[in-house]
């Protein structure tokens, strides 16, 4: 997280609502040979208590968690290079604008029942994103294949106890200093969903107070 505490301001309720949007995260743990990370599709529970996901279970960090183990999650969302040029005032340097948000807690392996429940919740949560379209479900697989393909897999759940978010949105920066800059992040910029990023870059005070 980003050490400026302007750019940290972002209630936990919104963090967890970024969060639970994007479903889909970077997942980190530390082991004796040095950190492992996984790409993830995760499901955050209502209460941003649980997060729930699964991995292949050759994975590195499946086969580390013989036992609980500390964990975070980094879950990163659009993002922009900023020119100092954007500004229109003298002595700027470059920087880019981003939001993050990192879960921070336990992850533990799941008993193996658990999984076909938790890979139906996970599909349907993004199959009902997708309209107009009938949702599929793993009904449509015959069991034995189903079978088949969930034993190379093993469902986690990860007990959350910290939420934190970055949201640098260059609220350091004057009112139309600020708007400058975003009007090119939409039309000139380079980075991820900069139409979103310039958005909000117009109105930070949102992204600031949820």
């Amino acid at each position: 997280m980003h050490p400026n505490k302007i750019f940290r301001g972002t209630p936990a309720d919104r963090n967890a609502h970024f969060a639970r949007d994007r479903a889909f995260g970077v997942l980190s743990m530390n082991v004796v040979d040095g950190p492992l990370l996984a790409h993830v599709p995760f499901l955050l529970s209502p209460g941003a208590k649980i997060a729930h996901l699964h991995l292949f279970r050759s994975n590195p960090i499946a086969r580390a968690t013989t036992e609980p183990q500390p964990c975070v999650i980094a879950v990163s969302g659009p993002d922009s290079y900023i020119s100092p040029d954007w500004y229109g005032v003298p002595y700027q340097v470059p920087t880019w604008n981003y939001i993050a948000v990192h879960l921070r807690g336990t992850l533990r392996l799941m008993e193996p029942d658990e999984l076909h429940p938790m890979l139906d919740r996970q599909s349907a949560h993004f199959e009902e994103q997708l309209t107009p379209k009938t949702p599929w479900t793993t009904s449509k697989m015959t069991d034995g294949v189903m079978d088949r393909m969930m034993r190379a897999i093993v469902p986690c759940e990860m007990a959350i106890t910290e939420i934190d978010g970055t949201w640098k949105l260059s609220q350091n920066k004057p009112d139309a200093v600020r708007h400058a800059a975003a009007g090119h992040v939409v039309s000139d910029g380079i980075g991820s969903e900069r139409a979103t990023v310039g958005t909000i870059m117009h109105d930070v005070s949102d992204a600031k107070d949820g």
